[in-house]
């Protein structure tokens, strides 16, 4: 599936602030009514840059604006950063691997982070690891104090890899694994560390060769460069600049950073996995499938990539994410072929509008 959209009809919407929402030039009718819906999405996340993109059965409706000049490079052709929204590439690429058969799922993860080490009784697996079933806290011991001096910046920068393992290691869970929910992006950090070491190859290649190019998602990366076509961070004012995000040993948690165009073929990947690379669908296929519920009456289902909520019609696929200075929010439906990556370039701030807004979008069908 290409990454340009050559193969989707685009319907696109730039609007700036208050400024008046008018149609691009040559829309079909039945547009409309999408790019209002999008438009009025745009205004309401109330961020220097945000882009709304939607993708119903293959064809694409793109609005972008926000409170800052528009920025020399289109909105859409920008890279943002997706935060926790990467753990659905994560999940994708354990579920690829176990297809592939490399590997299980079951391995305990500090066996392959430690040749030396017994696995013992009750190890922390790889799933555990994905499915937030590990034990682990959120983040690791230490982090905070180590982390304080960039708290605003990039503390994630001052962990990197050999920290992340080491506190892993040195770890005694509360709980045995697989027994109680508690989202860790510490875990989900330890995974992409787990899965390097079990194949011999470092977690971008890992991830590069196995998901990012079957999907020829050429606008996507794990880092910020000088190629001017990252979109800067603000701060929840949406006024302050914030540096790039630096996810440390945090990779596999949080360090993707994408176009809107590219999120909507890795979405689509998901709604179609027949028209992508066949050693690819069946792993697409297996992150759609629920392998956890929790809460009262099991009302949470998750899947390895993926939280699931019920709609009347059918369920939807959703994912957020969030850096200092960037929101995102990922989702599908397979019962409206439905798919909306939306990004904005600020900070979380109490009672934000952009997640509710694209929720809302996505449930909306």
């Amino acid at each position: 599936m290409p990454s340009d959209g050559s193969r989707h009809r685009r319907a696109a919407l730039t609007t700036a602030g208050p400024a008046p929402r008018v149609l691009s030039p040559g829309s079909p009718p039945e547009d409309g009514p999408v790019l209002e819906r999008l438009a009025d999405a745009v205004t309401a996340s109330d961020a220097p840059q945000v882009v709304f993109a939607l993708s119903r059965h293959g064809h694409r409706s793109v609005v972008s604006g926000g409170t800052a000049p528009s920025p020399p490079l289109a909105r859409e052709n920008l890279r943002y950063e997706i935060g926790s929204a990467t753990k659905t590439f994560t999940g994708l690429l354990l579920a690829r691997l176990i297809h592939s058969g490399r590997l299980t799922g079951g391995e305990p993860a500090a066996a392959l982070l430690d040749g030396e080490r017994p696995a013992g009784a009750n190890p922390v697996t790889l799933a555990h690891l994905i499915t937030h079933t590990s034990g682990l806290p959120a983040l690791p011991a230490g982090f905070f104090l180590r982390g304080l001096p960039a708290w605003t910046t990039n503390p994630y920068a001052r962990f990197p890899q050999a920290r992340v393992v080491d506190a892993f290691l040195r770890h005694r869970p509360r709980h045995r694994p697989g027994t109680r929910w508690r989202y860790s992006n510490f875990g989900v950090a330890v995974l992409g560390h787990a899965l390097a070491a079990a194949t011999g190859t470092p977690w971008e290649d890992l991830l590069t060769d196995q998901i990012l190019r079957p999907l020829a998602l050429d606008g996507t990366t794990l880092r910020a460069d000088d190629s001017g076509l990252d979109a800067p961070g603000h701060g929840r004012d949406g006024v302050s600049p914030v540096p790039a995000f630096d996810a440390g040993g945090f990779q596999a948690a949080g360090a993707v950073r994408a176009t809107p165009h590219d999120l909507l073929t890795f979405l689509e990947a998901h709604l179609d996995p027949t028209g992508v690379s066949p050693h690819l669908a069946p792993a697409l296929r297996a992150v759609r499938r629920p392998v956890l519920r929790r809460g009262i009456g099991h009302r949470h289902v998750h899947t390895i990539a993926w939280f699931r909520h019920p709609t009347d019609d059918g369920p939807m696929y959703f994912h957020s994410g969030a850096t200092l200075g960037h929101q995102a929010f990922l989702g599908f439906r397979a019962d409206t072929g439905t798919a909306l990556a939306a990004v904005c370039t600020r900070r979380f701030r109490a009672h934000d509008p952009f997640l509710a807004t694209a929720y809302a979008l996505l449930a909306q069908g």
